[in-house]
């Protein structure tokens, strides 16, 4: 191939686009991991007998709020609890007189005629708070007895100021669609990532189904914020406490059995990385930012992905027009996209397709991806949720894009 100019821009292209996104998927998770390994900074446990308060949010949760906080009363954790705060944001099914039934005077529901958004909600609850140390939930997610005493044993560590539980999901045997285990591997995968983050400093963010947090370091979020879970928690690191995960502090959850219900979710979520910038930018600033280098290797360059995948094919064909070794590249990209294509059809039919799901998760979250962009750019970002009914009896809160 004689090289113009112009062919040795498109090499240049192609092989920093494959650098950038071997780096995102592959090599950062197995940087943080050697760190993790080497140089590990363990959190030190121990009992203790602080309690805590519980805050969750709510809007419209009149059936499952009942279970899940006679639940938290009657698990082992329940010594642990000073308090329940429950805010009603706006609820109009009964949710803030769901809970008479439950006679306990920790449980306290508190409601707000207008419908404003979790932010606001959490930042009202927490002024009212009365433990130091705070708990936050959801109102759908299904906490395991023990999580509770979990959580709070890290905070005998004076360095750890956040302690983010372990979200799982489960898929009832009769269910095998795409959609649950293709979530399953991919959640799977950003735990390990987490898991070595939280060894070596700290995890950018907190799993937003069950999280605790150190009262003074919570600082109030703005109104329009829609990663609350990454905005608290980031808040405190940038304190120079620690955000740590805890394996032993379990909540369990069911994926969305819809792929629409689970694409706006996800849509939301990138969007709302895009916007933490804006609101928080001492983020990627690295003499503020104590883990500027987890927060943006595992959180922002991924917004970058899609854009990657495709500059790296377009410089691929323009490449392969003229040497042999980029039409290999060129076949293998085809082969992937197409393995994927056949994952995501395979799904659309109920069918199972072991092995293609991975391909599949991995097109559609880069496909997310570029709509996160869509949305944020458009200002179709929203903080209020809105629930969505899944096949069955399965119910998932999902939050408006």
């Amino acid at each position: 191939m004689h090289e113009t100019p112009g062919l040795l821009m498109l090499e240049w292209l192609f092989w920093l686009c494959v650098i950038g996104i071997a780096y995102i998927y592959v090599l950062y998770p197995l940087v943080i991991f050697c760190l993790a390994r080497f140089f590990p900074a363990p959190v030190a446990k121990g009992k203790t007998s602080e309690s805590c308060t519980v805050l969750i949010a709510a809007y419209n949760e009149a059936e499952t709020l009942p279970p899940k906080i006679q639940a938290l009363l009657e698990s082992a954790d329940a010594s642990l609890i000073d308090e329940i705060l429950i805010g009603s944001d706006g609820s109009d099914d009964g949710t803030p007189d769901c809970l008479r039934d439950i006679t306990d005077s920790r449980v306290r529901v508190i409601s707000f005629a207008e419908r404003r958004g979790k932010p606001s909600v959490l930042n009202d609850l927490v002024r009212q708070a009365r433990s130091e140390a705070l708990v936050f939930t959801d109102a759908r997610q299904v906490i395991e007895s023990g999580a509770l005493t979990a959580l709070m044993e890290n905070f005998a560590d004076p360095d750890v100021g956040v302690v983010s539980g372990e979200l799982v999901f489960y898929v009832p045997d009769r269910e095998t669609g795409m959609t649950e285990k293709g979530l399953d591997a991919y959640w799977r995968y950003e735990k390990c990532i987490r898991r070595s983050e939280a060894r070596f400093r700290s995890v950018p963010g907190a799993t937003g189904a069950l999280y605790a947090l150190r009262r003074r370091l919570f600082k109030p979020i703005p109104p329009s914020c829609v990663l609350d879970d990454v905005a608290i928690p980031m808040q405190a690191v940038m304190e120079g406490a620690r955000c740590v995960f805890e394996e032993r502090a379990v909540v369990r959850d069911r994926p969305a059995a819809s792929p629409a219900v689970e694409a706006r979710r996800k849509r939301r979520t990138l969007a709302g990385n895009i916007q933490l910038v804006r609101l928080y930018p001492s983020l990627i600033l690295p003499w503020r930012n104590p883990i500027f280098f987890e927060f943006v290797s595992h959180k922002i360059l991924r917004l970058l992905s899609p854009f990657l995948l495709l500059a790296c094919a377009g410089a691929n064909v323009a490449l392969g027009m003229d040497a042999w070794m980029y039409r290999i590249t060129g076949a293998l990209q085809g082969m992937f996209y197409l393995l994927a294509t056949v994952g995501w059809i395979t799904a659309l039919q109920g069918k199972r397709a072991p092995g293609l799901s991975a391909f599949t998760a991995f097109v559609q979250l880069n496909g997310m991806t570029i709509l996160g962009w869509y949305d944020y750019i458009t200002g179709n970002v929203q903080v209020s949720w809105s629930r969505t009914r899944l096949s069955g009896q399965d119910r998932n809160k999902t939050r408006s894009d």
